[in-house]
Order: C-alpha cells, then structure tokens, then sequence
C-alpha cells in the first residue's frame, strides 16, 4: 500500500468524525481532492440529507479536480437515497483515481459503486485503513447489514462490581469526572436506554449536558408503569417506552398521559417480559442505528443473556460495597461455568480521575 494513501486516508477518516453522533442512520464519511501531492478540496458528511463528503470535496475542488486522486472513507454512493448518486459527481468531474477506505456494507451499494468508477475508466483503490474505518463505522455497519441497533452497555460499579448498596443506594459510586465523560458520551449515540426501575428509583433526566443535540430516551417497562412526571420528560428530547400490547398500565389513564408524552412502543412477549430482539428490529426500524444502555442489572443481565450486547464501557470507583444483597452490574441467568464467560476483545484501558474506564468488545 502506498504510504501516501494511508496519510490521505488519514485526513479523510478524521474529516469524518467531526460529525461523529451526527449523521445518523448515515454513516461517517470523509473525502479529499488530491493533486500533485496538495489537498485542493476537502469535505465531510454532516447530517443525514445534507451532500455527502465527495460532492463537498469536489465542489471546493472545482475543474481543479480533473485529473486528480479521490480519497474517500466509504464506497461512493450508485444509488438515491436522501441524496442523488455520489458516483455521477465524480464521473462528471473528471477524477482519475479514486481510492476508497472499504466497500459499502449498504446492500442497495454494496460494490456498485466502485463498478460504475471502473467502467467510466477511473482507475480504483479500495482497502485502505479500512480495520479502523470499519471500526468507526461499526454501528451504521450492524444497521445497514442486520437491521438492529449497535448495542454498549455503559456500566459504573464498584471494585467488587456492585451497582447500588443493598438498600437500592447508587449515588454516586463513580467520580465527578467519569460521570462528566459519561455525559459526553451520550452525545454520539441515537438513544440512552435503561429500565423502568431506574427510572423509579433514580429518576435520571438522561441527557447529555454537553451537547445540543440529546439523544433519544429509552425505557424498557414490561408493565406500563412509568411516572407521568419523571425527569425524563423534563425537555423535548423524545422518549419511547417499550412495553407489552398485555401489560397491566394499557388499561389505565396513566396510559392516556403517558402517550401524550412519549411513543409508546409495543413489542412481543418472551417468557412474560419484554421480547429484547424483537425490541431492538422495532427500534432500527425508527433509524436507531445505536444505544447506549445505562440500565439496572436486571436489563444488563436481560441483554447479555440474549447476546444483544456488541460493546461494553465499565467505569470502576475503587470502592467496595459488600453485601450479598447488594445489586450486581450484571444480573440475568449469567453462565454456568467460568470457561463459558464472555471474553472481551480489542479492550482498552483509561483512568479518569480515580476510577478505571475499561472498554471492550463482546462479538
């Protein structure tokens, strides 16, 4: 691979994150007009509906552009979506050579893309950083291939991995700098999930104190027994409260007011709860392409025992609660034996301020 590939992929792929929690259900996509050496036109896909990297890169390129390289994150589009074919722009500007980071997962692209370049005689590259472009595309990735949301569960608990005493205390375990990360974070997910216990017992507001755009609240409440005034509707971020067509609180007036307040989404039923993989086809089908699941042991535990976790963020105060009936992290069924524990993939390791971030990669 050539080495100047690599530093123009570089380029485009940071170009691309400026929109990082953005773009959704787009992916991320960064783009620069190369020529003899020299960037003479850069862009980057901001929002869903708005011109994709390409076009912004050749439009600031101009008829400079004919005869020049295009390096672009993500196969150039062949077909309409919210925006016409990203693959007529460059025909039409004369590009000689595109190299692209990887082929679109998009199964209506998919390789056409690429086809369509090749037989207008522009020379193509693909492949190029493509670990770490698929990696900063992995939530468009399981969206766009399997129809469901990217799921992260975020976790703070204890060193002895409790997240609440044994009186249903939890604040706070972790430190006012985790918490502050943990709020920066939400801003790039399309919705903050917990359970309705959470919302009982804690009351979180669930909205990103960095950001103006705040993600999409998520309650997953098998009874219909949400709060008609929890913070959760405390601004005008939309809430959705997952629940069952046989749950008792459908008969209620609290019903009436609660779907004045929020979308109330039906699921089907498993074993008497909420049917989770049903939940999250229902959800992608909304254009959630990712979740940020902050919920209680009882819905972590729901998840990991139906495989619906991708990624995992611990956050651990070096504190010890003890008690046998102090509220685990993880909950649910869990594994039989130890040898059949899941392993985390790719981890990394980060201390914010006291406490330890350790994040990994379940599938």
């Amino acid at each position: 691979m050539k080495r100047e590939h690599r530093y123009f992929m570089d380029i485009a792929m940071r170009l691309a994150l400026k929109a990082k929690g953005l773009t959704s259900p787009n992916p991320l996509v960064g783009a620069v007009v190369v020529k003899k050496g020299k960037i003479i036109g850069k862009g980057y896909h901001r929002k869903a509906g708005l011109p994709h990297a390409e076009v912004v890169a050749l439009e600031e390129a101009g008829i400079q552009a004919r005869g020049a390289t295009l390096y672009v994150t993500l196969e150039p589009c062949a077909h309409f979506g919210r925006t016409p074919p990203c693959v007529e722009k460059i025909v039409a500007s004369e590009i000689k050579e595109v190299v692209a980071g990887m082929i679109d997962p998009n199964p209506l692209n998919n390789g056409k893309g690429l086809d369509i370049l090749r037989r207008s005689g522009i020379k193509v590259e693909v492949g190029v950083l493509e670990d770490e472009l698929r990696r900063m595309n992995e939530a468009f990735i399981k969206y766009i291939t399997k129809k469901e949301p990217f799921v992260t569960c975020k976790i703070a608990e204890s060193l002895d991995g409790k997240i609440a005493t044994r009186t249903g205390d939890s604040k706070w375990i972790t430190s006012d700098k985790s918490r502050a990360y943990a709020h920066r974070m939400r801003r790039y997910y399309d919705a903050v999930m917990v359970g309705v216990n959470t919302i009982l017992r804690d009351n979180p507001r669930l909205d990103a104190w960095f950001s103006k755009k705040q993600p999409v609240k998520i309650v997953v409440d098998s009874q219909l027994s949400t709060t008609q005034d929890a913070n959760i509707f405390s601004n005008a971020a939309p809430v959705i409260i997952v629940t069952l067509p046989s749950a008792p609180g459908q008969e209620t007036e609290n019903k009436k007011i609660l779907s004045q307040k929020a979308k109330i989404l039906e699921v089907r039923e498993k074993a008497g709860q909420i049917n989770l993989k049903d939940m999250l086809k229902k959800l992608a089908a909304m254009e959630i392409t990712n979740i940020l699941v902050e919920g209680g042991g009882t819905l972590n535990g729901s998840l990991f025992d139906e495989d619906l976790v991708d990624k995992v963020i611990f956050f651990i105060a070096p504190k010890i609660i003890g008690g046998k009936d102090g509220i685990s992290a993880v909950m649910g069924r869990g594994v039989a034996r130890v040898d059949r524990a899941l392993k985390l993939k790719d981890i990394s390791l980060r201390r914010i301020g006291e406490d330890l971030m350790i994040e990994g990669y379940v599938k």
